[in-house]
């Protein structure tokens, strides 16, 4: 990772920063909360990724001489306080919900407690990280449950830079992918990286049939011992591709017992259609355990109509739908003040999903136990932190949690019915880390895992069911009071 990195930021965090420094307010406790409002694709959800990398950001900051400043802070009236900056680290506290975890709207990533200078600068470098990864995961998230069949991320020569490559994979594979193509993500992150050949590889040998053979016979060649997949629609995929890939296959007898896998790719044309077709030619020639890939500018929705007309596919790769989450390449990850000095605050808008919930927060899982099911999430609920919903959340005693909207709809929970767990954990202690790693592989088992826990109508792509997504008591009222407090100050005020 960059190491000035910290600093990929907007000018106005550090001319607001000046502002706090010579007011006295730079050393005032705040918390912000980094969050989304709407899920993109009308997804009821969004899957976490980039905390770690956020660690490793905020670790950073700091250490730079005043001569770095002075690039963007020119001028004597300056000069001070670029030497403040110089010498500023990180000293607060963060709190933040694991990658891999399944977010819901409105509910805090990342929680961040610290003098409030130290606290502001961050918010653009983490918002940076955060929507990148979080945009590339949930997309990744759509896109592998289309199918039960494994998905590769080939996405790196569409994203947007080498960073975003590089970490948009790391992002894909948390939220379900097999694998990457991505050698960088596969040394970073010790995953191993995937690839097969390209059409240039197979016209180097020429543009006839036999030049095609000869690619296929050379390639197997020079990679017994690995995976074969022989790319076959360069010229004709069921005229000669196929025949050619079966014909080399055989002639260096690679079989079913071949260990390491075999199989075809398919990279264009009518993708159902000759996946049945190069099914029945491969079948016929005793290759049964031949398997099919295809690629080719797919999706989660070309990918489900796919496997609807029946297409005998057994693995897809998927480039740049995933790596610039294609559809709603900008996720939506804002982060907001919503305490300062121990008084709440909040911001209020005439747009109702833009009115934030104040105070120092923390979001409980709800779940019950079922014989045949297994553990399923029920509910989620935000609480201010130590108010009564949390002490009693604690205590695993009879609960009631209402709906924001609406609170008339209302669900119990009676004591030992339920576990809870808190999504936000202490990740950072003083301005260092205090958390363990996870390995890349460890964050995708906790991300299939908590997928497992929600309904099915929960997961469906199209028109999920909601999750119950809920504040406590104590947060609905004192968010409340100070939205009723501001309006009958703005109904009295006037120049």
């Amino acid at each position: 990772m960059l190491t000035d990195i910290a600093y990929c930021s907007d000018k106005y965090q550090y001319t607001m920063g000046k502002s706090f420094y010579e007011s006295g307010k730079k050393d005032k406790m705040s918390i912000f909360n980094l969050f989304y409002r709407k899920a993109p694709e009308n997804n009821n959800w969004a899957v976490v990724s980039g905390t770690d990398e956020v660690l490793e950001m905020v670790e950073s900051l700091g250490g730079k001489e005043p001569a770095f400043f002075e690039k963007f802070l020119p001028g004597p009236e300056y000069a001070e306080f670029r030497e403040y900056l110089s010498n500023m680290k990180f000293t607060g506290n963060i709190y933040a919900m694991r990658e891999g975890e399944i977010v819901f709207p409105n509910q805090p990533i990342i929680i961040v407690e610290a003098p409030l200078i130290e606290a502001q600068v961050l918010e653009t470098p983490m918002l940076c990280i955060m929507n990148h990864q979080m945009a590339v995961a949930t997309k990744a998230s759509r896109v592998c449950r289309a199918t039960n069949h494994p998905v590769s991320e080939f996405g790196s020569r569409r994203a947007h830079g080498p960073w975003a490559a590089i970490y948009g994979a790391k992002a894909a594979i948390i939220a379900g992918c097999a694998n990457t193509s991505n050698i960088l993500t596969g040394s970073i992150f010790e995953c191993g990286s995937t690839g097969t050949m390209a059409h240039s590889y197979v016209t180097s040998f020429g543009c006839t049939i036999q030049g095609e053979y000869t690619a296929f016979d050379t390639y197997i060649k020079t990679h017994q011992g690995e995976p074969l997949i022989m790319l076959i629609d360069t010229y004709d995929t069921l005229k000669c591709g196929v025949l050619n890939a079966i014909r080399a296959f055989k002639a260096n007898g690679i079989d079913d017992s071949y260990a390491k896998g075999y199989g075809v790719r398919l990279d264009s044309g009518d993708l159902a259609y000759l996946s049945i077709e190069v099914r029945r030619i491969l079948d016929e020639n005793g290759l049964g355990g031949c398997k099919i890939f295809a690629t080719n500018s797919l999706d989660e929705y070309l990918i489900t109509d796919l496997e609807r007309q029946g297409a005998r596919i057994d693995s897809y790769g998927v480039g740049d739908a995933i790596a610039t989450s294609k559809a709603a390449p900008c996720f939506g990850n804002v982060y907001k003040l919503v305490e300062i000095d121990g008084q709440a605050v909040m911001k209020m808008s005439e747009d109702r999903i833009k009115t934030i919930n104040p105070g120092f927060q923390i979001t409980y899982r709800l779940s019950k136990h079922y014989e045949k099911e297994g553990e399923i999430f029920k509910t989620d609920v935000t609480c201010l932190r130590g108010d009564r919903l949390t002490q009693a959340i604690e205590a695993g005693e009879e609960i009631t949690v209402c709906d924001e909207f609406d609170r008339y709809k209302y669900k119990t929970f009676a004591k030992g019915e339920y576990t809870a767990k808190a999504l936000q954990v202490k990740v950072m202690e003083n301005g260092k880390r205090c958390v363990p790693f996870h390995s890349l592989e460890e964050k995708r088992l906790y991300y299939k895992e908590n997928l497992s826990k929600l309904s099915p109508s929960e997961r469906r792509l199209i028109n999920p069911h909601y999750y119950k997504v809920d504040i406590s008591d104590d947060l609905y009222n004192k968010k409340n009071e100070i939205m009723s407090h501001l309006v009958q100050e703005i109904n009295n005020f006037s120049l």
